[in-house]
């Protein structure tokens, strides 16, 4: 796709740039105005800054509004994340800087400036599998993560828009998205790397200072994300888009589950008009809970996951289970209302 070997896509984050200790290189569409109209993408050096206190970080992000409305690659890293295990470092990924937000040093406080970007509508935040970030996010800091745009629910939407079923097992990893020549078609085999290194250590992402290592993966998790958001905006169909949208809304809310069946949230997108003008419209979209009781999970999974597997086949839902992370006693079902309640059905005769 791009001209550029794929070793200085990954390996020149460390060297200095205009006066900063870090580098990267973030891909811009061709249609940003600058580069070689005959690439599909320009290859633009940005700084990676390490963010401890608001002030470095952008106005417009932290103060969003609907005359300057943003579209960010956004991921957290962490230990073991989820409800209960530590967020430590959020990224960021803007068309002309990098910002890794260090919530060790940065503390609540940081995170509390964050909260508005995070939450508001004018600031689109593209990330591949948004559900323990979430979860994280909401938990740890009561922050409700809205207006995000998940590859990885894009991603096969596409597939289902071309014709392509989707296994009930199958989950593209962010390295298989990369991977892909329709959107980046990168070897990400460094990802490995860190990977390593936090099976023998799962507390990594708690050390400071940031390691050259911890930077350049840190960064290499988002880079990417606008670029590929781009690619997919252009293949994604309007009844696609709203599908995109709802899905996205409702995977933040997953595993979020409190007592007032998440009504403080912000609202799941409507079908819109058009849909019903033009006739045949989709099926509104929700998220199920279906409470296991003690003991009775092994019931729903069955021997080596045959049993929820089976259940997965028999209906077009997205079913989830929180597994070694949590939460433990629940099921999780997102898809067209139909669908989710022959789901609900099946899992309720199991237990």
């Amino acid at each position: 796709m791009w001209k550029t070997q794929s070793r200085i896509l990954f390996g020149l984050q460390a060297l200095s740039f205009e006066g900063m200790p870090y580098h990267t290189y973030i891909p811009l569409p061709t249609g940003s105005g600058v580069g070689n109209e005959d690439q599909e993408a320009l290859l633009s050096p940005v700084p990676i800054h390490v963010v401890t206190h608001e002030s470095q970080l952008p106005k417009e992000f932290l103060f969003p509004t609907f005359e300057r409305q943003l579209v960010v690659g956004f991921d957290c890293e962490g230990v073991e994340l989820s409800r209960y295990g530590n967020l430590c470092i959020m990224q960021l990924a803007f068309s002309d800087a990098i910002y890794l937000v260090d919530f060790i040093h940065g503390g609540e406080e940081l995170m509390a400036a964050c909260k508005p970007a995070l939450e508001s509508s004018f600031i689109t935040k593209v990330i591949h599998d948004c559900k323990r970030d979430s979860e994280a996010l909401y938990f740890q800091f009561g922050i409700k993560l809205h207006n995000v745009v998940d590859t990885q629910i894009a991603y096969y939407l596409i597939e289902e828009q071309q014709g392509r079923q989707r296994s009930p097992e199958d989950n593209i990893s962010f390295v298989g998205l990369l991977a892909d020549p329709r959107y980046c078609g990168i070897s990400y085999v460094e990802k490995k790397e860190v990977r390593d290194l936090l099976s023998q250590d799962p507390k990594l992402w708690t050390y400071r200072p940031l390691s050259e290592l911890m930077v350049r993966a840190a960064a290499d998790d988002v880079r990417f994300l606008p670029y590929i958001c781009h690619k997919m905006m252009e293949k994604l169909s309007d009844q696609s888009l709203w599908q995109l949208a709802v899905r996205g809304t409702l995977h933040c809310r997953c595993f979020c589950v409190n007592n007032n069946e998440q009504a403080d949230w912000p609202y799941i997108p409507p079908l819109p008009d058009y849909f019903f003008a033009e006739g045949g419209a989709p099926e509104e979209e929700i998220l199920s809970v279906v409470n296991v009781p003690p003991g009775k999970m092994g019931r729903i999974i069955g021997r080596k996951g045959i049993t929820i597997l089976a259940i997965k086949q028999a209906c077009n839902a997205e079913i989830l289970i929180g597994g070694e992370r949590g939460p433990p006693d629940k099921v999780f079902i997102i898809g067209p209302i139909t669908q989710v309640k022959k789901a609900e059905a099946m899992l309720r005769g199991r237990i």
